[in-house]
């Protein structure tokens, strides 16, 4: 509540500001100007040989990071605390183990099957069945690429598993749903003995 008091406050002096400078009442905004006149003003103020400290710098340097970190900050947590998501957001790890319930299933297990004739062949189209967060889900004909070296063979592909498939609440980022799929990228190698 407060954030969105202080957001507010700042958005209607910049909407002031803007009317202002449409109507012609501001003069244009000339940077360069502000620049030549604040530099000449400070220097014609100051001999900076004599001094250690430069008072005006020490100031003018602590204000611009003070209302830059403060600036910082209401953003944070203005964002976070939209849809009670500032402790959230902080701990996903957390909330993802709770998701996919991996204290009680911290394993992942896949059994495949492919005729053995298909052994050979460049793409291999597998029936798989993966067990994940306690669920079991099956893939039919998912093609995994095989290229042979030697006495290697290295098996490449993606599972196309997905967050319903296993029965998970998709978790959220500020009230956006993460995408479905979880794709699962498989590189092996096998080595004859």
């Amino acid at each position: 509540m407060l954030v969105g008091i202080l957001l507010l406050l700042f958005g209607i002096s910049w909407l002031k500001k803007a009317i202002l400078h449409a109507a012609g009442v501001l003069s244009p905004h000339d940077e360069a100007k502000i620049f030549a006149h604040q530099t000449a003003t400070l220097q014609s103020s100051h001999t900076f040989q004599d001094k250690i400290i430069d008072r005006a710098g020490l100031v003018t340097s602590f204000n611009a990071v003070l209302i830059e970190g403060m600036e910082v900050v209401f953003i944070v947590i203005a964002v976070g605390a939209t849809g009670n998501m500032l402790l959230p957001a902080s701990n996903r790890d957390l909330h993802m183990l709770e998701a996919t319930r991996g204290a009680q299933f911290p394993m992942v297990i896949v059994r495949t099957q492919f005729p053995e004739a298909e052994a050979s062949a460049p793409t291999i189209y597998v029936d798989l069945t993966v067990q994940f967060a306690g669920q079991t889900a099956h893939y039919k004909h998912a093609p995994f690429q095989r290229v042979a070296h030697g006495n290697e063979v290295r098996i490449t592909g993606t599972i196309p598993a997905t967050c319903s498939d296993f029965k998970i609440v998709r978790p959220s980022f500020l009230d956006v749903p993460i995408e479905n799929t979880i794709p699962v990228s498989v590189d092996m190698t096998w080595r004859q003995m």
